[in-house]
């Protein structure tokens, strides 16, 4: 296992290599997702004091996943934390937030889901990036890959409750993988989509599981989302309580879109930090052991 890289724009070309058993896996890039450049002032960076952190690789029925992780370095066992990319990948944003719960006392980790389609971190144009790798990953593809993903935490001192959180796509996925899942105790769902006509890559949407949800979620939406209407965070609360479940969504009606990416313009600090302690106050009533978080 290496030390997280943290290189500039020259190292976005990917570094490729053929698993024997199938696709193409390539190197998570260091830095920022070229799309999201530049990043803003506010961008916050965790350090790495007391934590054993770095870049892995996840076996999957098909490969291996390159993946980031990051857990006390006490030797303990620990609660763990999925962390579900947004668009760009396993940028430098989701690998500190890894750490973030990492210093909590959890160990974080974050599987690059699009690996067989590309490597979404050196792609600039966003239509692109839509189009030739985020429209081309399946949902079950991404259940199983999250499966082996908690195969993996449990194998590295992962040993107590299980929590996943997304961001954006990644918000979208955690409804989906907390329907799917017997092994989540809690999970925290951010900005994602919540309705959508099926296809054939993505059959449901969270609107359409939330009468099956095996674990409690807890939604942070955004009032200025231009992107996912209040209508239809107001049709996914419908269905939760239809559905009687201990699940809830939280909007931050001053918030748009990426109110926690704080590497972009549309962080919103005094939305941010409560969410953040809400998503820790949400696990830990679900059973996950971490630190009370400070900020």
């Amino acid at each position: 296992m290496s030390e997280p890289m943290h290189d500039d724009l020259r190292s976005l070309l990917p570094f490729a290599a053929i698993d024997r058993r199938g696709f193409v896996t390539t190197a998570l890039v260091g830095g920022f997702a070229a799309a999201t450049l530049p990043v803003s002032a506010a961008t916050i960076s965790t350090d790495t004091a007391g934590l054993e952190a770095g870049e892995t690789r996840i076996p999957v029925g098909d490969g291996e996943l390159p993946a980031y992780f990051a857990r006390p370095a006490d030797g303990k066992r620990l609660p763990v934390v999925i962390v579900i990319q947004e668009i760009f990948g396993v940028h430098e944003h989701i690998r500190d937030v890894c750490r973030r719960f990492a210093k909590l006392g959890a160990l974080g980790v974050a599987p690059e889901l699009f690996a067989r389609q590309g490597n979404p971190a050196t792609v600039t144009d966003m239509q692109v990036l839509m189009r030739d790798i985020v429209a081309k990953v399946p949902d079950a593809q991404v259940m199983s890959d999250l499966d082996a993903t908690v195969k993996w935490a449990r194998g590295e001192r992962g040993t107590g409750k299980l929590g996943v959180t997304g961001f954006c796509w990644g918000g979208r996925m955690t409804w989906l993988y907390a329907a799917h899942s017997a092994e989540v105790a809690a999970g925290v769902a951010w900005y994602g989509r919540l309705v959508g006509e099926p296809t054939a890559l993505q059959p449901e949407h969270p609107v359409d599981v939330a009468a099956r949800l095996r674990a409690p979620v807890l939604g942070l939406y955004a009032g200025r989302d231009r992107g996912i209407p209040l209508e239809t965070v107001e049709r996914m609360q419908a269905a939760l309580v239809a559905a009687t479940k201990d699940s809830s969504i939280t909007v931050y009606p001053e918030a748009q879109h990426g109110f926690y990416a704080d590497y972009r313009a549309s962080y919103r600090v005094e939305d941010a930090v409560p969410a953040f302690r809400s998503a820790t106050d949400w696990f830990m009533r679900h059973g996950l052991a971490l630190k009370q978080s400070a900020t």
